[in-house]
Order: structure tokens, then C-alpha cells, then sequence
């Protein structure tokens, strides 16, 4: 593969990264103590009483549980693109990791994360 390519698909990788820690930012926070998990941020009851308040906070536990698998569709995804990073890094970016023969340049182009060559995923 050439420098230039390369080039491209590092900073292609680079802004998928950007832009997922970003989607992430905006419901979870990092966890300090297991390199990259993220936590959904559970919501904090005021301890209001009322029916409209304990149907708030129902609408509240129900987002957070429709946000837990998008956490983590997006921390697999987030693991997958930072594994590319390195792998670009250490020079061993584009084979398989299965078959070790080059990954097609389409599949590269399509999805820059990609670890295994069509055949062999």
C-alpha cells in the first residue's frame, strides 16, 4: 500500500475516532479504571414525589437502558478503530489477521477497521 493511501485512511480513522469518543461524550463518561469502557450516565433522581415526577424519572431508566448497547456498539466500534491506529503504527496495518495475505484496498476504503480480508471474516 502506498504512503498516500495510508495517509488517507489514518486520518479517515482518526476522525472515526474523533467522532465516536464524541457521540460517547454526550451520554457516558470514561471509566478511569478499565482502558476503554465507557459508562452510561444513570440518572439522578431529586427525590421529587408525584405522579409526573415518578413517570419522568420511568422515561429516564427507560433512556438509559436504550443508551447501554448503543455504549456498547460504540465501544467495540471505538476498540476496533484504535487497534487499526496502532496497527498503522507498528507497520502492520492491512493483513489478515486470520490468512495473513493482504486485505483488498476496497474493503480497507469501505471499513478502515477492518482486521480480516472478505474470505476469511
Amino acid at each position: 500500500m502506498d504512503k498516500e493511501t495510508l495517509k488517507n485512511l489514518k486520518n479517515k480513522l482518526e476522525k472515526e475516532k474523533e467522532n465516536i469518543e464524541k457521540e460517547l461524550q454526550g451520554f457516558a463518561k470514561k471509566d478511569l479504571r478499565i482502558k476503554g469502557n465507557w459508562k452510561t450516565k444513570f440518572p439522578h433522581f431529586d427525590g421529587g414525589v408525584g405522579s409526573q415526577r415518578m413517570e419522568e424519572a420511568a422515561d429516564e431508566v427507560e433512556e438509559y437502558l436504550t443508551l447501554l448497547p448503543i455504549e456498547s456498539r460504540l465501544e467495540l466500534k471505538l476498540k476496533e478503530t484504535n487497534s487499526a491506529l496502532e496497527k498503522i503504527k507498528k507497520g502492520g496495518y492491512g493483513k489478515c489477521e486470520k490468512c495473513k495475505k493482504d486485505i483488498p484496498l476496497n474493503r480497507l476504503k469501505a471499513y478502515p477497521e477492518a482486521r480480516a480480508c472478505l474470505k476469511c471474516k
